[in-house]
């Protein structure tokens, strides 16, 4: 069951999803912890991008991007978080190929898309930081769909050419991954057939573009930490707030990317803790950090609550 003889060989046509633990009284605790942080996450995110659509004063480059971020937080969790919290009231945790091939997919997809976009927006905070007499001619409409564009086409080809490469493996072994997941990592682990190549393409692709993209969002922000020197001291606190608030989700979203995909496909004790606070945590804690240190969101928010309100008593 779930195999098929093809050439003499044993094809898998699906596979057994191990989860975070075995024990069913611990899937219930699981399943109480992530469901409410999961409904969590829908709704910050959702609220951050309403609320930029509503106020005309979050039309700007800035709250672009981040309005890009929050649809791909809510995508990113929706990819693993409603399979991870069915298994655990599940007992048999099984996967299509084809459902594990599309969770790849877009997993990856809504990954290296969020990367791209966090390094964009460090180059928005740049050019609104460092050159504040020309940030609306360079940051203008345009470019700023382009940049877009250019974001969600690289997250799109980076996603494809580790899918494909995934999928032409022969899996003929084992049918267990050790995660709640489909990942590139734990997949190839599952062929039967040498896949050092494919590891080093993977290291090369995913963890090549998470570290350059960390150095260069790091180089940005101590730029923009220079020039705040001179800035008076209202103008310098809610820069260093935004700029605070960037960082803090940089570090926690890439710092993942970094520990699993740059190293070769080896498995460490700590990557189904790492993978389930990627996966399920950081999607929350963008609208948290956005939103709490924000002050034009808080205000924002504020009007559009009040506006709800006035509405329903009319």
């Amino acid at each position: 069951m779930g195999e098929e003889v093809t050439q003499n060989q044993t094809m898998a046509t699906e596979f057994i999803l191990l989860g975070l633990s075995s024990d069913p009284e611990t899937q219930l605790i699981l399943f109480l912890v992530f469901l409410p942080i999961y409904l969590l996450t829908l709704a910050g995110n959702i609220l951050i991008m309403v609320t930029i659509f509503y106020d005309r004063h979050l039309h700007t480059p800035m709250y672009f991007f981040l309005t890009n971020l929050s649809f791909i937080d809510v995508c990113h969790s929706s990819v693993t978080v409603p399979k991870m919290l069915a298994d655990f009231l599940s007992t048999e945790k099984t996967i299509s190929f084809g459902g594990c091939v599309a969770q790849m997919f877009f997993l990856h997809l809504f990954t290296c898309t969020e990367v791209f976009i966090l390094t964009v927006m460090a180059y928005d905070r740049y050019v609104a930081i460092c050159k504040p007499m020309h940030y609306l001619t360079i940051m203008n409409h345009k470019v700023c769909l382009l940049l877009a564009g250019a974001v969600w086409l690289g997250g799109t080809i980076h996603s494809l050419s580790l899918t494909s490469m995934t999928i032409n493996l022969p899996y003929c072994g084992s049918r267990e991954i050790d995660n709640f997941f489909c990942d590139v990592p734990p997949i190839i682990r599952l062929a039967c057939t040498d896949t050092y190549v494919i590891e080093v393409l993977i290291v090369s692709n995913s963890g090549l573009i998470s570290v350059v993209c960390f150095v260069v969002l790091v180089g940005s922000y101590g730029v923009i930490l220079v020039s705040l020197r001179n800035r008076i001291s209202t103008g310098r606190r809610k820069a260093l707030s935004t700029c605070a608030a960037h960082l803090t989700v940089v570090t926690l979203f890439l710092g993942h990317c970094i520990f699993i995909y740059s190293r070769p496909s080896t498995s460490f004790s700590e990557d189904k803790v790492v993978s389930v606070f990627f996966t399920a945590i950081t999607p929350l804690l963008n609208p948290i950090i956005y939103t709490l240190r924000n002050e034009d969101m808080k205000r924002a928010l504020c009007k559009l609550v009040g506006r709800k309100v006035d509405e329903e008593e009319k």
